[in-house]
């Protein structure tokens, strides 16, 4: 099991790929999302919004609406991490039934043109 600072760390890695994501892609596929990723192993759960300017940083703070993200991504600490560090295959980990994404059919589309 991976430490909560070693799921900051990957998190915070996962923001900066979405920086290097070109602006012409962001604008096509992204539209603004509210996203959580619960680390089911820890019991944590990090906050964070997809925008047409990248991803900003993941905090453990809910937003401060209330509201339930519009992608919620759930996974074990060890995945995320070998998730973002490219050791494992989005598509496969999804029908393993290792990753675990609600989110509507046209976000889970957008999405998938960007990872």
């Amino acid at each position: 099991m991976a430490s909560v600072e070693e799921c900051r760390a990957a998190l915070a890695k996962l923001v900066d790929h979405f920086d290097e994501i070109g602006e012409e892609d962001r604008a096509k596929h992204v539209v603004e999302r509210t996203v959580s990723c619960r680390i089911s192993d820890l019991d944590l759960i990090f906050y964070g919004r997809l925008h047409p300017d990248g991803l900003d940083p993941f905090r453990e703070e809910p937003p401060p609406n209330g509201r339930s993200a519009d992608v919620k991504l759930t996974i074990v600490s060890d995945d995320l991490i070998a998730l973002v560090d490219g050791e494992l295959d989005l598509a496969r980990a999804l029908l393993g039934g290792r990753v675990r994404i609600d989110a509507s059919f046209g976000d889970l589309l957008r999405l998938r043109r960007l990872l």
